[in-house]
């Protein structure tokens, strides 16, 4: 079949066949389909869209054009989690130890930050030791042993997707649902589990700015996964304002062992307990309202924190961090910013927030940026709480004052300040299952 005729059949708004998107997408790895005819059909795509069967079997080769984890080695059902990205979005950190705790099974395989959401290998990496590169054998042990472990995505998953993103990104086609969907999906299904939970973020710091646009990712992202054979459901999660207090890579490490050990801030604990109770209920440990009782006692009965404790020396880290958080290295210049005005906080611009962590330092600016771990802020005052005008809203960690000032300056712009109370805004906005959305 000729790349010319795939194209001319989707710009028409034609349903490429499965064996179809197979050859595209093999044939474009190969070298063989070149840049300008693929940069064609992604435009036709995004104008065109894709029916669920086709994005399916477009996921399915991108997942086939590389490895294919083997997680058999592990046993019993085994559950992942993505996140589409987000400010102070740690609840891997939170949400995998629990679910272990619990008796499931989390063999994660997860990214880097770029841009202004961060990345779950950076924060594990501030823990000093910690190794996120190991053997595929010693991830299957460690996970047999304490029930979890994580670690950087490694060897060859999914370089259709690489190879398409690149050329996306340069072709204005990123914002394709389809492709958006793809993308992920075909990393989550090379990955190899048996389940997967998607946290789908919505609001000013999300990659999905508006509530349909994310209930729309999720229902595509959902039906590839049960086409595909695995068991997927989604939650959409406000994303408008950062999630916890702390924003920056020891930071967030430390607030997420508040979490385990049952003193964390209450939109992050609330966030977690629900994912890892979806977690728990797709591997069968019972339903939606058991599984999150079972969260929470995990929690009550340390039985979480200790089980992150665990996977941390077994991956070489030093857990002494993880229970006094004095002893992470601390950040040489700290910068309060004080409210200015009085009233309520009306809005919080996660996105601002999350470029300020990148100014101090806490993230990347290019792939190959360095990270200072002790960099980043805390919040000490959040979206529809009262300040007065002296009252010190955050505190900027970084490694200068230049740093520092050019943070401030940044940080006040994301922060409004009004005289009424905002309106109160859901953590979770609704539940994605195959044929079913329950908005709450």
């Amino acid at each position: 079949m000729r790349m010319y005729d795939l194209i001319t059949k989707k710009k028409h708004g034609g349903e490429l066949t499965a064996e179809e998107l197979r050859c595209m997408v093999e044939g474009y790895v190969a070298g063989e389909i070149p840049d300008y005819q693929m940069s064609a059909m992604l435009m036709a795509i995004w104008f065109s869209g894709m029916t669920a069967e086709e994005t399916t079997a477009l996921t399915i080769a991108m997942a086939d054009s590389g490895d294919r984890v083997d997680l058999s080695a592990i046993a019993g059902k085994k559950v992942d989690k993505h996140s589409t990205g987000g400010v102070g979005d740690k609840t891997t950190l939170i949400c995998a130890p629990i679910v272990a705790a619990c008796g499931g099974r989390v063999a994660k395989m997860s990214g880097r930050g770029l841009g202004h959401t961060g990345g779950t290998v950076d924060k594990l990496e501030a823990i000093p030791g910690y190794e996120t590169a190991i053997s595929r054998e010693k991830f299957f042990s460690i996970v047999n042993e304490c029930g979890v472990s994580v670690i950087g995505q490694s060897g060859n998953l999914a370089p259709a997707d690489k190879k398409l993103y690149a050329l996306r990104d340069v072709t204005a086609t990123v914002d394709s649902i389809p492709l958006i969907a793809s993308s992920i999906m075909s990393k989550k299904l090379a990955a190899g589990s048996d389940c997967i939970l998607l946290d789908v973020k919505t609001g000013s710091g999300a990659f999905m700015k508006t509530l349909d646009d994310a209930i729309a990712l999720a229902q595509t992202m959902v039906a590839i996964g049960e086409g595909a054979g695995r068991r997927t459901v989604a939650l959409i999660t406000d994303m408008d304002t950062p999630l916890g207090h702390g924003i920056g890579n020891s930071l967030e490490v430390a607030e997420s062992m508040d979490v385990l050990r049952g003193k964390g801030p209450h939109d992050l604990t609330e966030v977690s307990l629900q994912l890892a109770a979806n977690m728990l209920y797709l591997v069968g440990k019972g339903t939606i309202e058991e599984c999150r009782r079972m969260a929470e006692q995990s929690i009550a009965d340390g039985s979480a924190f200790e089980t992150f404790c665990t996977m941390v020396r077994r991956q070489g880290g030093d857990d002494a961090v993880l229970r006094d958080a004095s002893k992470f290295p601390q950040a040489a210049v700290q910068v309060e910013i004080r409210a200015g005005a009085d009233g309520y906080i009306t809005a919080m611009d996660a996105e601002k927030i999350g470029e300020t962590s990148v100014v101090l330092g806490a993230g990347r600016e290019t792939k190959d940026s360095p990270i200072d771990f002790a960099a980043g802020l805390i919040l000490h005052k959040k979206y529809g709480d009262a300040v007065t005008s002296d009252d010190v809203i955050a505190t900027l960690y970084t490694e200068s004052a230049q740093r520092g000032e050019s943070a401030a300056q940044l940080f006040r712009v994301a922060i409004t300040i009004g005289k009424e109370v905002p309106p109160s805004r859901p953590l979770v906005y609704a539940r994605v299952e195959k044929d079913k959305v329950v908005r709450y």
